[in-house]
């Protein structure tokens, strides 16, 4: 089973969706703005081995990384432990980040395709 056949097992995280407003950000920006924008996001948030506000680090609202950040469980070093098996208390990888940044990405770009198909 894939990551994203997981996660859709998960009500908590099946809640988020993209509305209008983060499509039409993403399309003013475009996806490359937005890829790079992620691996900021988790450079600095999410790849550091201690987090002082690890569980409370990632918004729930105001960009559409962040939205899909909780969509994916990789908000926090927590969620990314329990749901992509990469160990709390060590610095992320730069291939750890890419695979993140990556599902994050593969989610925003699906939430776009069924955004199109309405």
């Amino acid at each position: 089973m894939d990551i994203f056949e997981k996660l859709n097992q998960s009500k908590f995280r099946t809640k988020f969706k993209l509305r209008e407003k983060e499509i039409e950000y993403i399309n003013s920006k475009g996806l490359d703005k937005i890829y790079s924008h992620a691996c900021d996001f988790v450079r600095v948030r999410i790849a550091p081995a201690q987090i002082p506000n690890d569980g409370k680090q990632t918004p729930m609202k105001g960009h559409p990384v962040f939205i899909a950040q909780h969509a994916t469980a990789t908000c926090c070093r927590g969620c990314i432990e329990k749901w992509h098996n990469i160990p709390k208390g060590t610095n992320l990888t730069n291939e750890q980040q890419k695979y993140i940044v990556d599902i994050i990405i593969k989610w925003i770009e699906k939430q776009i395709e069924k955004q199109n198909q309405i």
